[in-house]
């Protein structure tokens, strides 16, 4: 029995031996706290990454700048008409004066309107009266009168009588283109009426 007391009173001190006395507590939550103070003192805290905001662009950054080729203008090519060139046009035609002359008042007809003709070509009303008599020799004024031998044709007999075209696309109807043509014909050959009647008296043609 006294072995087993004293076991067990050896194996109470060695239990209270190994427990931490109120002292040992103490210093150890001491020691704690001053290794915490420590520690948060000596630790630097990392800063968290923060993304580098981007720059954004203003409006007028956005707009682009104007080429050459935008502000340049088109140069506008002229337009070039192009001009036909006119027919050659046929000599005016002379026409007769509305009012009758009192010099023409003898005539009528085709010889009324040569009459009236007459200062068209420079000449003077005296020389109806020779016109007169050559062109009764000639045709009797009959704008359809044709020479079947020569060809001849026409008031002023023109040979041949399509020479008369030159006054009219109607001269073989129109007393009037003929008597043109006769007048022509002869201020360019003979000068006046007169001097183609002296020829025909001579000649028998003019």
């Amino acid at each position: 029995m006294l072995c087993a007391a004293l076991l067990g009173f050896g194996g109470y001190r060695l239990a209270a031996a190994d427990e931490p006395t109120a002292v040992d507590l103490a210093s150890r939550d001491a020691s704690a706290q001053q290794y915490s103070r420590d520690f948060e003192r000596t630790a630097t805290p990392t800063p968290s990454a923060s993304p580098t905001p981007t720059a954004t662009p203003s409006p007028r950054t956005l707009q682009s700048t104007p080429s050459a080729a935008q502000t340049v203008k088109p140069k506008l090519t002229p337009t070039v008409r192009r001009t036909t060139p006119k027919p050659t046009a046929r000599p005016a035609s002379p026409k007769p004066t509305s009012a009758t002359p009192s010099s023409c008042k003898a005539y009528t007809g085709n010889q009324l309107t040569a009459c009236k003709l007459l200062p068209s070509f420079g000449f003077g009303y005296s020389q109806m009266s020779p016109l007169v008599k050559l062109w009764n020799h000639e045709s009797g004024w009959n704008a359809r009168a044709e020479n079947k031998g020569s060809g001849a044709y026409g008031i002023p007999q023109a040979l041949p009588g399509s020479k008369m075209a030159k006054f009219g696309d109607d001269w073989k109807t129109n007393p009037a283109t003929q008597i043109k043509w006769g007048l022509d014909y002869i201020k360019n050959r003979y000068s006046t009426p007169a001097g183609a009647w002296n020829h025909f008296q001579d000649n028998n043609w003019y």
